[in-house]
């Protein structure tokens, strides 16, 4: 029994049954050890929780750093990050609901520690917004706003995304590339 598995059978937990629905018992049965076995492995539900989170994280920011990093121009890097961020929400579907929604039952101190990751990803965002926004390819004021808009936007996916639906990851994400992009481009004229 690695940790990694005992974060596996968590994030399945907690995606289905919410953070706070979900018992350190639960854990347990799913790994198969005992409830007392599974506190030589974490200290408590909030640990896994803060686990989790950072897992998701640190794989967001891998991939859309590399998107970030590469040569290419700020709508094509938006474009692709807006692809890669939702292909990977809707690959990691258990981690991505944790992310998305539990990140709020952190106690106060765990918060603390989540936060600054978080901040970086969304800084990755705002590097692009930026970017666009010196080259004058994007016409708009507040790349924060941008940020929060296309990943809220994004987020929302994964409560009604179905595997067997007519349009795969890639296809939802161009579709909402065209309608987000086209309304911050140089060329368009605000209302």
């Amino acid at each position: 029994m690695t940790r990694d598995d005992i974060l596996n059978a968590a994030a399945t937990i907690f995606s289905e049954k919410g953070f706070h629905g979900a018992s350190m018992q639960d854990i347990a049965e799913a790994v198969k050890l005992q409830k007392s076995s599974l506190y030589h492995h974490v200290s408590s539900k909030q640990e896994i929780l803060l686990a989790l989170l950072d897992k998701a994280l640190d794989l967001l920011i891998e991939r859309i750093g590399k998107v970030a990093d590469m040569p290419l121009s700020p709508e094509q890097k938006l474009r692709l990050s807006m692809v890669t961020y939702l292909e990977t929400l809707l690959e990691h579907k258990d981690l991505a609901a944790i992310l998305l929604l539990e990140h709020r039952s952190l106690d106060t101190d765990l918060r603390a520690r989540h936060i600054p990751r978080r901040d970086r990803f969304e800084e990755l965002w705002k590097e692009m917004i930026k970017e666009g926004i010196d080259e004058h390819v994007f016409n708009c004021h507040d790349p924060g706003f941008v940020t929060r808009s296309l990943l809220g936007m994004l987020n929302w996916t994964i409560t009604w995304y179905r595997p067997d639906g007519p349009l795969n990851p890639a296809a939802i994400a161009k579709q909402y590339a065209d309608l987000a992009i086209l309304g911050i481009m140089s060329n368009s004229q605000p209302q």
